[in-house]
């Protein structure tokens, strides 16, 4: 693995920056960069993609904020060296980058955990998969392993029992934000290693979202809150947007109805917000009272 560049830094002495970014939540970090009077050289991000029936060529999110700030944008990470820029921050970039590129430029990263907890793509619906009550937002050393960087600045964010994973990434960007700022105003200190049994945040999968009655209520609403919930009713796809943990629930076999509750392996859920398949979102009692289940019929099968 190659050296990387020193990145201790006094007050005031990182000024001019490359931004590496793709998606939606990497916009507000290179807002308030360019607000509390960085200059960014350069952004780097993904390639136009193909959106919509016409297939008309689209920027990401990322590149379109730059284009309307005035920023260069570039695809190509290896442009990264050719602005003589102080330092590259990294956000939600999705692309890897090569030994030659940070061993010529520092770089740092915000990431969207408490590290070593939840390394990889997917930190803050694994966070809430897993019951976490903690999560958070690291400022720290971009290295070549996954995540495995020193942290130079740490900002804690609780997860709120029935928060969904698009409310806890809107507050973790803004602290993240917030945080990257008055770091690099502050100067980079020396960092800190990641102290901890690492665990990893896979990518999420349609799988992983799949609502299968025999696991207890509390671990289905999880799901239900990362987004994307599935089930089937009556051989098709029934999407699930939000649901409440049943209290006091009647005796309910897995996935037997009780109007809008839904029996599971330990509990019920109900059903507060579904999407039959080929329809619109709904009300969870409104469809139950239009699809009129048998006393046989179950959710899931």
């Amino acid at each position: 693995m190659p050296e990387q560049m020193s990145l201790k830094t006094p007050p005031g002495e990182i000024r001019r920056l490359v931004y590496m970014g793709t998606p939606a939540m990497a916009v507000p970090p290179l807002v308030a960069l360019h607000e509390a009077g960085f200059d960014i050289a350069l952004v780097v991000s993904a390639a136009d993609k193909r959106r919509g029936r016409g297939g008309d060529l689209s920027p990401t999110p990322v590149k379109a904020k730059a284009l309307e700030l005035g920023i260069p944008v570039s695809e190509n990470v290896a442009d990264a060296l050719l602005v003589n820029a102080d330092l590259a921050v990294v956000v939600a970039f999705g692309q890897l980058i090569r030994a030659e590129v940070l061993e010529h430029l520092a770089m740092i990263n915000l990431h969207f955990s408490l590290l070593p907890r939840w390394r990889g793509a997917a930190p803050v619906e694994r966070a809430i998969l897993a019951g976490d009550l903690v999560t958070g937002v690291d400022v720290m050393q971009l290295a070549e392993g996954l995540d495995t960087g020193d942290i130079y600045a740490e900002v804690e964010v609780p997860i709120g029992e029935n928060q969904t994973a698009e409310e806890l990434r809107v507050v973790l960007v803004e602290q993240g934000s917030r945080l990257l700022v008055e770091t690099l105003q502050a100067g980079l200190g020396d960092p800190r290693p990641q102290e901890g049994e690492p665990t990893y945040a896979k990518k999420i999968f349609s799988d992983d979202l799949f609502l299968d009655v025999a696991r207890p209520a509390v671990e289905l609403h999880r799901i239900v809150r990362v987004g994307n919930a599935w089930t089937t009713f009556r051989g098709k796809r029934l999407k699930v947007w939000a649901t409440t943990i049943a209290a006091d629930p009647p005796e309910l076999a897995p996935g037997e109805f009780s109007k809008a509750t839904v029996g599971t392996a330990d509990g019920a859920l109900t059903l507060v917000t579904v999407q039959p398949e080929g329809k619109a979102r709904q009300d969870g009692e409104a469809w139950l009272n239009g699809a009129q289940p048998t006393a046989d019929e179950r959710l899931g099968t």
